[in-house]
């Protein structure tokens, strides 16, 4: 009888392990480890002729079965460059199935077209994708009289916007734009073609930014630049770490300055701040100009800091006195985002050019238009700002890049 219970007992046991299949297969073959989230490809543009923008962080799907929980990471749309104060923004990512999500768009900038709601790419239908388009442009611009002088008491009544060859549809907003936080670029060309003076451009740089830069409020970033962007030293309003990431540039290698240029501006400039409040984007960049490493183009490179609405002030490290294909390329740059290059007959100068940068970033307007028969086909748009006042002299970017639908 004994013998009997026990046989039964360990028949019962038998047949509990193995109708439990997937503790059997948990036991015996364990399940393979979860794809690993998808890398980011490099972000420096000399890594690949076409650098796509980083993709957004998505919020991870949850779906529940029984007692156990799986997270699977929701599909991430890569992020389309916002065009110059013409952008579209959209949210594909479900949070949850109660609430749908709702993109947000810029606090600088007006949506004039209402809510379109389409699933997003791993949803269901229930959750939409809302896309909002804004049609309006921002643009900040100095003004200088004959003697290039600035001239910061003008209203909007003196000046007239001109997009696509077409009058603007309306003025939206206009400001004396003396004050707003800088969010700023230092790009120093420490490649061996300025090796003889780079230790006096570093010091000059210097005091630039313990100039420019005021704590709590204003921010900047160091990248040198030879073959590859270095960024060393990230955003900070911390003067005495600036310094030190200017003074750990060490001279030497080719120069890729479409690379650098691109790269501040994608993944330095682009986003900074986007939505929360409204800054000033700019880039000073120290060289000679003279690019031979570069990955992408110099129209390339002009396109990302239009897009980025990012303005390039250029100082030429250039002293022979004769003006090179360099000197053009940074005066290109400058003009094209609404900037200045700057070139000194001697090095000492150099200091000179960040103190007269220091004051027109103190002395710019800032306008938003709605432009007439705006199209969101992705063409680029010129822009012309102009002054009833012959005598003063407008400077600003060139144009920019209407958004795709």
């Amino acid at each position: 009888m004994n013998y009997r219970l026990i046989a039964m007992l360990a028949a019962a046991l038998t047949w509990g392990f193995v109708s439990d299949p997937a503790s059997a297969k948990g036991s015996a073959f364990p399940a393979p480890p979860q794809d690993p989230a998808q890398q980011q490809l490099p972000s420096a543009p000399s890594a690949v002729k076409y650098p796509p923008p980083p993709a957004a962080p998505s919020p991870a799907n949850t779906q529940t079965n029984g007692s156990s929980t799986q997270a699977g990471a929701a599909p991430s749309a890569t992020p389309q460059p916002s065009a110059q104060g013409a952008s579209v923004s959209s949210t594909g990512s479900s949070q949850s199935n109660s609430a749908p999500a709702v993109a947000k768009s810029e606090a600088a900038v007006k949506p004039d077209a209402s809510a379109t709601a389409a699933p997003g790419p791993g949803t269901d239908d229930s959750i939409p994708l809302i896309r909002k388009r804004v049609n309006e442009v921002n643009v900040v611009f100095t003004v200088t009289d004959k003697r290039d002088r600035f001239v910061k008491d003008l209203t909007e009544k003196d000046f007239r916007v001109i997009d696509d060859n077409k009058p603007a549809l309306s003025i939206e907003s206009f400001s004396r734009e003396t004050n707003l936080p800088l969010r700023v670029g230092l790009l120093i060309d420490a490649s061996n073609s300025v090796r003889d003076r780079f230790r006096f451009e570093q010091e000059s740089a210097i005091e630039f930014l313990n100039q420019i830069i005021r704590p709590h409020y204003d921010r900047a970033f160091v990248i040198g630049f030879d073959t590859t962007p270095e960024v060393t030293q990230d955003f900070t309003d911390n003067t005495e770490q600036l310094s030190h990431g200017v003074r750990m540039l060490r001279a030497g290698g080719g120069t890729a300055l479409y690379d650098a240029v691109y790269y501040a501006c994608r993944d330095k400039l682009m986003n900074v701040d986007r939505g929360e409040l409204a800054t000033r984007r700019a880039i000073i960049l120290l060289s000679d100009g003279d690019d031979n490493q570069s990955r992408v183009s110099l129209t390339e490179a002009v396109e990302m800091a239009q897009r980025a609405e990012v303005i390039i002030y250029a100082i030429s490290t250039n002293t022979s006195g004769v003006v090179l294909r360099g000197d053009k390329v940074l005066k290109y740059l400058a003009e094209q985002t609404g900037g200045r290059a700057f070139f000194p007959f001697k090095i000492e100068d150099v200091a000179n050019a960040f103190t007269q940068i220091s004051e027109e970033l103190r002395s710019q307007y800032d306008i938003s238009y709605k432009p007439a028969d705006f199209v969101a086909d992705g063409k680029y748009r010129k822009i012309e700002i102009l002054a009833d006042n012959k005598k003063y002299h407008v400077r600003a970017r060139k144009g920019y890049y209407a958004p795709r639908q």
